[in-house]
């Protein structure tokens, strides 16, 4: 099956598509200590009031366990924080994972294979991370492993206009103005650089419907997309509840191993 990658390869920052893995860990593993910076740069006043929003109308509850995957420095995680104290962060960058709240439980894996048992969540996130993932269809079947029946999923990402005018405005804020002011905000061209990689991914994404698509295609119905700003984009599904009996329970180990108190890194 061919995979479904969320964009082309980016050969201006990494060369051959085989080096893209390696390109993006070590480009947020270098920038981790700045990267709140950035974002701030970035999210055009879209702080934790938007995030705390967007997580409330996807349906998080107070005692939902959330698996907040590509975390990074725990953004989401941190607005999630407000409703339900049960989260635990995964992110294949230790960088970013060590610049994150010590509060946070948190976990060195790749999205495309999550080290949680069945059942193990009651909601997930993936927050402004869905452009660097290998493989969309891969990585909507493991959320849909990990995730309990009935369980939801939320998932935001700035989305390019389709507007050539408004694609130029915020091809020109994103890819040129916010990189040139967080370097000389930071003094860390590469920092600079990851901005710009940013832009990259945002503008060769794949479009909504692909993502839409791919979700239902991994078994989640009630799928949905509600846009903000123009260019904030909230998707959101749910796994389909299940019967008592077809239903998979969870261990009292992978409860531990996946609770809040306990923080690993690998």
């Amino acid at each position: 099956m061919t995979p479904l990658v969320p964009h082309p390869p980016l050969r201006d920052f990494y060369g051959d598509a085989g080096r893209r893995e390696r390109y993006v860990r070590s480009l947020f593993d270098d920038t981790a200590p700045w990267y709140d910076t950035a974002v701030a740069f970035l999210s055009f006043g879209s702080g934790q009031w938007y995030r705390r929003g967007a997580l409330t109308r996807a349906g998080l509850k107070s005692g939902d366990r959330l698996l907040d995957l590509a975390t990074g420095t725990g953004v989401v995680a941190r607005a999630a924080s407000s409703i339900t104290r049960h989260i635990v962060g995964a992110d294949p960058s230790i960088g970013m994972l060590q610049a994150g709240p010590d509060a946070l439980s948190k976990v060195q894996a790749t999205s495309e294979a999550l080290p949680f048992a069945d059942a193990s969540f009651d909601f997930m996130t993936i927050g402004f991370a869905l452009r660097h993932f290998a493989d969309l269809d891969v990585v909507f079947r493991e959320c849909r492993r990990v995730l309990r029946p009935g369980g939801r999923i939320l998932i935001l990402e700035i989305t390019a206009p389709e507007s050539l005018v408004a694609r130029t405005l915020l091809g020109a804020y994103m890819g040129a103005v916010v990189p040139a002011v967080i370097t000389a905000v930071t003094f860390r061209p590469r920092v600079g650089k990851l901005m710009s990689y940013y832009w990259a991914t945002t503008r060769d994404c794949v479009r909504p419907d692909a993502i839409i698509a791919a979700l239902r295609g991994a078994g989640f119905d009630d799928v949905r997309r509600e846009v903000s700003l123009a260019i904030f984009s909230e998707y959101s599904a749910r796994l389909p509840p299940a019967s008592r009996a077809a239903g998979r329970s969870e261990s009292a180990e992978t409860r531990e191993a996946t609770s809040p108190g306990r923080r690993e890194s690998r």
